[in-house]
């Protein structure tokens, strides 16, 4: 029996905070084909031709707030400490965005639930947010992202409405299976946003939807789902194919799914640049030397040390506290974290 094929590794992923630093080159946007997760396509019916930069790893958001916390415990200078605060400030306000948008969920807009607040009574004895509610979690920002068409597309507001209720055409949940990244536990607050897998087409008589749950407090997917959904014809008691009111704004939609991807991660591998670059500047750069405070870095500061050594006053390899100030700017982009 011929051995598996073995797994390929992705091309290009994030160099990660560690002893050895591995060196791989960042993506030119436009120069690749699409190339989504595992979530971004079953059964789809179309090839997807646009062009997508690479989906950037699972961990990119806690990767570059890693990176940049080495450069400034290296040491910056006052332009690099600014630099580096302003990719902080980016990272804390579009998080949401920017881990949803990259996979082609839209925010915003009362399309799902967002900002919810995890409750303490949805724990179990396990200590941890129990299984079930995550599914809860997934069947409201469904509604609301169904629900959230009828202000879009107000003429036909009614029957967007009448899709989540048993009259007329409706949508019938056939199948959910869920995914969970991690234990949540209380408190914490989450956002959960849908998406259409593949592009709908006139004939289709069901929808695929994947489901992001993002949790607010650890700033990462929590848990995903895959919903399998039925158009259903509840007066002649079986399935039909999508409406045209409710086809045309999917279509549209997808387009702007396919949109938001690539714009979101053209901002990320550009944040990932802005990373590269503040490291090239510190302690990645020719003959870098780590800041300890003093006025010229450790190599100018040996005398002191050695005489402290001498002394028995410190270890060999360690400084003083208070052998000088401490950098505010750096302290304040610190506190970013």
């Amino acid at each position: 029996m011929p051995s598996p094929r073995p797994r390929l590794k992705p091309t290009y992923t994030l160099h990660f905070l560690s002893p050895v630093v591995c060196r791989q080159p960042i993506p030119r946007v436009g120069s690749f084909a699409s190339s989504g997760s595992k979530y971004s396509s079953r059964n789809s019916s179309t090839t997807t031709k646009t062009v997508l930069p690479p989906l950037p790893p699972s961990k990119w958001y806690s990767d570059l707030k890693a990176r940049i916390g080495k450069c400034i415990m290296f040491g910056c200078t006052h332009d690099q400490a600014i630099h580096a605060a302003t990719i902080l400030r980016v990272l804390g306000t579009e998080w949401r965005e920017l881990t949803a948008g990259a996979e082609g969920f839209l925010t915003g807009g009362h399309r799902g639930l967002e900002k919810q607040q995890v409750v303490w009574g949805e724990m179990d004895s396990f200590g941890h947010v129990n299984n079930t509610n995550y599914i809860r979690y997934a069947e409201s920002a469904r509604v609301n992202w169904i629900i959230h068409f009828a202000s879009v597309d107000p003429g036909n507001g009614t029957r967007w409405r009448e899709l989540m209720t048993p009259k007329g055409t409706g949508l019938i949940m056939k199948s959910i299976k869920a995914e969970y990244k991690f234990p949540m536990t209380y408190p914490d607050t989450i956002s959960a946003y849908h998406k259409l897998r593949s592009q709908p087409s006139a004939t289709d008589t069901s929808l695929v939807l994947d489901c992001v749950i993002l949790s607010h407090r650890h700033r990462r997917v929590a848990a995903r789902t895959e919903e399998d959904i039925v158009v259903y014809d509840y007066g002649a008691a079986q399935k039909t194919a999508v409406p045209p009111f409710a086809l045309d704004a999917f279509q549209d939609i997808w387009r702007r799914q396919e949109e938001v991807t690539r714009k979101t991660r053209q901002r990320i591998w550009e944040l990932v640049r802005k990373v590269e670059e503040l490291e090239k500047g510190t302690w990645d750069r020719p003959g870098a030397v780590e800041d300890v405070g003093g006025k010229g870095g450790v190599e100018k500061d040996h005398s002191r040390i050695e005489e402290d050594v001498k002394k028995g006053e410190v270890k060999k390899g360690e400084v003083k506290k208070g052998d000088a100030p401490t950098n505010t700017v750096v302290n304040k982009v610190r506190s970013l974290f």
